[in-house]
Order: structure tokens, then sequence, then C-alpha cells
């Protein structure tokens, strides 16, 4: 029988298409090439309301969500101010910027949507260097 998961995170940007699941794929890989994707529930969710689908369906964060997540790490300031505003009454969750585990001190993840593949590219690789070292601080 499987142990539940012992800690959970919740990675959130404006509209869950970009940012937060490049993040949330990025921890994913990181716990399962440590093989301790089992002590982790991993999900992404959106701070705006925005009828976008893809393989991913973007979602948007509950309130369930700030009691059930251990921590809710988001992208930019404007994220932090809505899940602060939106989580005072339950709030349970440690919510901070994702950027602030950066070691190269880079506290916003900017959002490549309109970007071009590189901007992309340098998501990705600011995901890797945070979640690297939020799992390193919490593992």
């Amino acid at each position: 029988v499987a142990e539940p998961a012992t800690k959970s995170v919740q990675f959130v940007c404006l509209v869950n298409v970009c940012r937060s699941p490049i993040a949330g794929a990025v921890f994913r890989k990181l716990v399962t090439d440590q093989n301790i994707a089992e002590n982790w529930r991993v999900d992404s969710a959106r701070t705006k309301r925005h009828g976008i689908l893809m393989n991913h369906v973007a979602r948007k964060i509950t309130k369930e969500g700030f009691a059930t997540f251990d921590y809710i790490l988001c992208m930019d300031d404007s994220n932090l101010r809505d899940l602060n505003r939106k989580s005072n009454r339950v709030k349970t969750s440690k919510i901070e910027l994702l950027g602030s585990y950066d070691p190269q001190i880079q506290l916003t993840i900017e959002d490549p949507y309109y970007g071009n593949d590189s901007d992309f590219e340098a998501v990705c690789q600011q995901c890797v260097r945070c979640c690297s070292a939020f799992l390193g601080k919490t593992h």
C-alpha cells in the first residue's frame, strides 16, 4: 500500500496556461527523478477567470486550495496580492513567490505568453532553478 503524499504544493499564475503548468511539470520531474514523487501532491491553478482549454485544463484556485496545500507558489507580485486577498479567511497554506527561491535572485517569473521560444526557455530554466531550491529546502 502506497503512503499518502506528505507534502503538497500548488503553483499559481494569472491564467494557468504558461508559467504555473511549466513550474508544476518541472517540479513533478524533479521529485520523480529523486524517487520521491509519492511524497508530494503537485497541482497548478490560476488567479483570474478565463475560459481557456488545452490538453491541460486551466482552472481557478479554490478556497479549498488555501486550506489543503502546504505551499502555494506564485509567479509575480500581482499573483501574490490576489492570493493574499483571496485567502484572508481560509489561509493555512504558505503563500510565496516561486522566484523567492531563485539562486539568481529573480523574484518575478515573467509571463512568456506573448513572447518567443527563448522567453519560454527562460521561464523553464528559472522554474528549474527555483523548484530545485524549493525542493532542497523542503525535502
